[in-house]
């Protein structure tokens, strides 16, 4: 079969070219986050890696993710040693600058390497869909603000996830994707959201009997078992040896954060919280009792206790209450139909409850839901139908990470560039689907799509002719509220896709 162009490789080199002109790009606190994890790691002993606090910025991720920034450190000696001080607060030479934007773009190529698997692995007759899902990823306006601006290592941990969803495709390969997942656990708790749709996929493919749930694959257990004993002792056998873990799972699992974050993730709460500030207004008509204490932290949504000044205040209970339930109904079909495709749908579902009930969801969070949803797309138009607001609304909702005026049009052409040629290319791709279209959801899809654009002006331009310096909470809470209705609408029709296919 002749090679798909642009290929894979093609498509890397020139998205590399753009990643190092973006090098003097805007940087958020990331950045120094990242720079003060390799300081710790190269610079004190392992014990005392989770009790540093030199800087507020201290080290909250799981141990694989240490080790990978104390491996980053040897290299980073010959670089410029200044940044692997501790002390060093806020240091941004040129050559930390260009080493740490650099480690970004060489540890990316797992993501490359997993979606040449992705492609290899892909049946014939569908080849050419998945070359394009590839694509749209390894090309992804997420990736590009979140990682190559703002600063992160996403593309390199959602290479491992994929990596490990590829492996699940053939029975061969499901030993290896439990470890490959539980490797990704302990680089990043995060992936935790998906964990229930692994557990269900390799219960029924791997360690029970294909005719019959009550055969026990006792020798494939034991090999589960023990592969992911092994990797959670790597992680953290070091902790428990020192006595540690309670400090290390303090780190991890910081429950003292609001419910909302600085920025308001397009969730079910970002829509609570609009409603709320919407009845602060109302409630001398409606005859509602407000408590004005809260008022600050509804229309700032900052990091800390959050308050709703007129309904109800929400615990992480609630929300953990809230996500297993939304969960429950995919992992229960993928339990009675554990296929591949099924699997993935069920990763996308969970990445969808977590992201939209979860307690303290960060916006880049998005990513757990577009990222294995991207594998699905091209199924057939009817999933390709529920994919077509999310990808508008979720790349949209991390526009306000990148707040500076010089990376405005960056993220702005760079993504419509991305939805116009994605987004038609895969409308020519999809296949027709054996069952009927949601009519419902297509003409949703046009109208969403079609008021991003004056959004994006208002929030970004028009606002602050108007207003200049008042309302700025308005601009965000636009973007939360409007994206909220995109990605809660992507998850109703993917259910029904789901459970109608």
């Amino acid at each position: 079969m002749a090679e798909h162009y642009p290929t894979l490789m093609q498509t890397a080199v020139a998205a590399t070219a753009l990643k190092i002109l973006l090098w003097p790009a805007y940087k958020s606190t990331d950045f120094e986050v990242h720079r003060n994890w390799l300081a710790i790691t190269h610079s004190l002993p392992l014990k005392e890696w989770y009790y540093e606090t030199t800087s507020e910025w201290t080290l909250d991720y799981p141990p694989f993710f240490a080790y990978f920034e104390w491996l980053m450190s040897q290299a980073a000696v010959f670089a410029d040693t200044a940044m692997l001080q501790v002390k060093n607060l806020d240091y941004d030479s040129w050559q930390t600058v260009h080493f740490q934007r650099a480690t970004v773009m060489i540890t990316e190529s797992v993501l490359i390497y997993a979606l040449y698997l992705f492609i290899q692995s892909s049946p014939a007759a569908s080849k050419k869909q998945s070359h394009a899902a590839a694509l749209s990823i390894l090309l992804s306006p997420g990736l590009l603000i979140i990682d190559h601006i703002h600063f992160q290592y996403n593309g390199f941990l959602y290479g491992v996830l994929i990596l490990s969803i590829v492996l699940a495709r053939k029975p061969s390969g499901l030993l290896a994707s439990g470890v490959a997942f539980a490797a990704l656990l302990c680089l990043k708790h995060i992936y935790l959201y998906l964990a229930p749709a692994y557990f269900v996929y390799l219960l029924r493919t791997y360690c029970l009997g294909p005719r019959s749930i009550f055969d026990i694959r006792l020798a494939n257990c034991i090999k589960l078992g023990v592969a992911i004993g092994i990797v959670a002792a790597l992680a953290f056998g070091p902790f428990v040896y020192y006595g540690q873990m309670p400090q290390v799972l303090s780190r991890l699992f910081p429950f003292s954060r609001g419910l909302c974050h600085a920025y308001w993730a397009p969730n079910v709460w970002a829509m609570y919280s609009f409603s709320d500030r919407v009845l602060i207004y109302a409630a001398p008509y409606l005859k509602l009792p407000v408590n004005y204490d809260a008022v600050n932290s509804v229309t700032r949504g900052l990091v800390g206790d959050t308050s709703f000044a007129v309904l109800p205040n929400i615990t992480p209970r609630m929300t953990f209450v809230l996500t297993l339930a939304a969960q429950i109904p995919a992992l229960a079909k993928l339990f009675f139909q554990p296929t591949w495709d099924n699997f993935v749908a069920t990763l996308t579902l969970c990445g969808y409850a977590s992201f939209l009930f979860g307690w303290h969801v960060h916006e880049k969070a998005i990513l757990l839901v577009i990222i294995p949803f991207s594998l699905l797309a091209l199924k057939d138009r009817r999933y390709l139908g529920a994919f077509r607001p999310l990808a508008v609304s979720g790349h949209v909702s991390l526009f306000p990470l990148l707040f500076t005026a010089m990376e405005f049009p960056v993220k702005v052409v760079y993504t419509i560039l991305w939805l116009i040629v994605f987004l038609l290319a895969f409308e020519r791709l999809a296949p027709a689907s054996e069952k009927p279209r949601v009519f419902l959801l297509d003409r949703f899809s046009l109208l969403y799509i079609a008021v991003a654009i004056p959004l994006i002006a208002y929030c970004s331009l028009v606002h602050q002719l108007l207003f200049g310096a008042r309302f700025e909470f308005l601009p965000l809470m636009f973007i939360s509220s409007y994206s909220a209705v995109g990605v809660v609408g992507s998850w109703i029709g993917f259910l029904v896709v789901f459970f109608t296919s």
